[in-house]
């Protein structure tokens, strides 16, 4: 059985009691507003990640955060009861995902408007949410838009094209599950040859490279 990765939104008012969240592998990234997790203070834009249990207080002005998490197959979802919303965004069972010694990794991908990420794979699947901007994805013979806050999944193993809108910035917040030979290496492939040589405009801000153990059912 593969393991499940998921991604939540949830949103925390100011003042509510502290959330406790159980040992996952995970990353936690701040779209909006401020939150303590442990002893380390975050807002807008910046991560956490661990695999051990966590507890987590908004800030004064409440936080809304997406919630990577990586689970066992067959595990019921990690919703936060008790705050203003906490919703399971997309959830996949990662049957592409590597063998052997894991990683997670997140990170940030922004285009510049217009820019586009040749046709290409990665050594592992993953989920993605846009943060800014638009972009649209086309693989398996379809071509898919998406807006602010609309996840997608990648399987890695399949080709992907990706074009972002050609009037604004755009950006997105990924985790992906890795070999973890990859640590602090690139996990982007290219399809075609012949666009090795051509300008590649994204930017990339990684916020965690965490060597984890294979979730157990």
């Amino acid at each position: 059985m593969h393991p499940v990765l998921r991604l939540y939104e949830d949103s925390i008012g100011g003042g509510a009691a502290a959330v406790s969240l159980p040992a996952l592998a995970r990353m936690i990234f701040v779209v909006h507003g401020a939150v303590t997790i442990g002893d380390k203070t975050l807002s807008d834009g910046e991560a956490w990640n661990g695999e051990g249990a966590c507890s987590l207080s908004a800030g004064n002005d409440g936080v809304t955060l997406w919630r990577f998490e990586l689970a066992a197959s067959g595990s019921a979802n990690n919703l936060i009861k008790g705050v203003l919303r906490s919703q399971e965004k997309l959830a996949a069972a990662l049957e592409t995902a590597p063998q052997g010694e894991l990683l997670l990794r997140g990170d940030s991908v922004a285009f510049p408007p217009g820019g586009c990420a040749f046709l290409h794979k990665h050594w592992g699947p993953g989920i993605r949410c846009l943060l800014d901007g638009g972009i649209r994805i086309d693989t398996h013979g379809r071509s898919t838009s998406y807006g602010p806050g609309t996840p997608w999944y990648e399987t890695g193993s399949d080709p992907v094209f990706a074009q972002a809108a050609m009037d604004r910035p755009s950006r997105f917040i990924r985790v992906m599950v890795l070999p973890r030979e990859l640590l602090g290496k690139s996990s982007f492939q290219f399809v075609n040859e012949e666009d090795k040589a051509k300008p590649r405009v994204q930017q990339y801000k990684i916020f965690t490279d965490l060597p984890i153990a294979t979730p157990k059912a």
